[in-house]
């Protein structure tokens, strides 16, 4: 992680840089983020979540060392460098094992975190935030430390066992729920100032207590509440003056920087305001899904006015996945007279979670082939993807569907790689 601790460095030296974070197993997304930050010039984290990825699989199907080699191989079809995309490890704790007494919990999160750092994964987030079976409903700052410097060790033994650069670490006790908020946004609160130095001095004591002062010197960032957040239909925006306090304290402290979570459909100028406020790390997951559910739903209408859509549009088969298992949106969406809607068109973007779903897959699929047979003709290129029209009015962009779907997500996140400054990071050629 050594291209992602100059970064950081540069940042604290004063240059307003930033690096990307995309959330995603979605094929198309990764690749999608992968040309982007080449295009751009810089490096960017693709980061597995713990739910997605782990040793049981995740959501995805996938453990670490799996998800590397895909990862690998996207790159490799795309024929980006390897070395433009850096792997991070997103929310690694007992969140999966969360119904499980504490002490089960991190056992299981342990090995988890241990598998993480074998499989070449760098950049790791500890986040022991969440309570397990048996806790109280909020934990204090010292058990989520202690919680995390266990994991820290796990990830330290892998890490010998693997050898090769050695992880850098992302701390904090104020953490956004993965993949927005489940209850409707009402006022957020910043973290203060003071609530810094508490979880800050917290880690430190708990690092130095299991031996790890050489990896508290890794530790390269914290996260904390921007006052930044998005629910099922609404976006609470960054207000750089709200954030004022919390941003001028971490500049006390050497060669730290915050993460920023649940970033997604901000404006480009907040992310450009976040990275100029020390929230370096711009982490966007549903944002990028929810653009490329977009694209899929604007080619299912090309496919629909030329009359040649299937019995069963990709539209209906991803519906009927998902109500066939809602465990995936279930606790989201809740109001009935809206769920057709919420099902589909959420912030929130629980469809996420259904593109792996093998029929939904063949589903996307004979989409893009269908679609791929004749060409796409110019009216109905410009009525459902004119910023695609233009580009390839112009010659700059194919109009084959897949090209057409891949810079839909692009446009969704060039914003953060404008925020974190083009040519960032060092050592990726443009």
């Amino acid at each position: 992680m050594k291209a992602l601790s100059e970064l950081i460095a540069r940042h604290k030296a004063g240059d307003a840089v930033g690096i990307p974070s995309v959330c995603s197993a979605h094929p198309l997304v990764i690749e999608a983020a992968l040309r982007e930050a080449q295009a751009q010039g810089q490096s960017i984290l693709i980061e597995a979540t713990s739910n997605q990825v782990n040793q049981s699989g995740g959501y995805t199907g996938m453990n670490p060392a799996r998800f590397r080699e895909y990862v690998g191989g996207i790159a490799a079809s795309a024929g980006v460098p390897v070395g433009t995309a850096m792997l991070g490890g997103d929310h690694l704790g007992p969140n999966t094992w969360r119904g499980e007494p504490a002490a089960v919990a991190m056992e299981h999160a342990a090995v988890m975190v241990e598998a993480y750092v074998v499989a070449g994964f760098r950049k790791i987030h500890l986040d022991c935030s969440m309570s397990c079976a048996g806790d109280p409903a909020t934990l204090g700052d010292e058990i989520v430390a202690a919680r995390a410097a266990q994991l820290c060790r796990a990830a330290e033994r892998g890490r010998q066992a693997s050898g090769g650069e050695a992880p850098v670490y992302v701390i904090g006790t104020e953490v956004p729920a993965p993949g927005g908020a489940a209850e409707e946004l009402g006022h957020l609160r910043v973290t203060t100032p003071a609530a810094v130095s508490v979880t800050l001095e917290a880690h430190r004591r708990a690092f130095a207590a299991q031996g790890l002062e050489k990896a508290w010197s890794r530790v390269i960032a914290m996260v904390v509440q921007p006052g930044v957040e998005f629910d099922n239909e609404k976006v609470v925006d960054y207000r750089p003056e709200q954030a004022r306090q919390l941003s001028l304290r971490i500049e006390r402290e050497p060669g730290l920087v915050y993460e920023a979570h649940s970033t997604d459909y901000q404006t480009p100028g907040a992310l450009k305001a976040l990275v100029r406020d020390h929230f370096a790390i711009l982490k966007v997951g549903p944002g990028a899904t929810f653009a490329l559910r977009e694209g899929l739903w604007a080619l299912v209408g090309i496919e629909r006015e030329l009359g040649i859509a299937p019995e069963a549009p990709l539209t209906a088969v991803v519906l009927s996945a998902m109500r066939h298992d809602p465990r995936y949106w279930r606790d989201w969406y809740t109001r009935k007279p809206t769920l057709e809607y919420e099902l589909q068109f959420s912030l929130s973007d629980r469809i996420r979670y259904y593109w792996s779903v093998p029929q939904v897959r063949e589903a996307s699929a004979a989409l893009l082939a269908n679609l791929a047979r004749q060409p796409i003709p110019p009216a109905l290129l410009s009525q459902y993807l004119p910023g695609q029209y233009a580009a390839a009015r112009s010659g700059a962009l194919g109009a084959d569907p897949r090209s057409l779907l891949l810079d839909v997500i692009r446009r969704a996140l060039r914003p953060y790689a404008l925020a974190c400054g083009a040519g960032a990071t060092p050592g990726v050629a443009g």
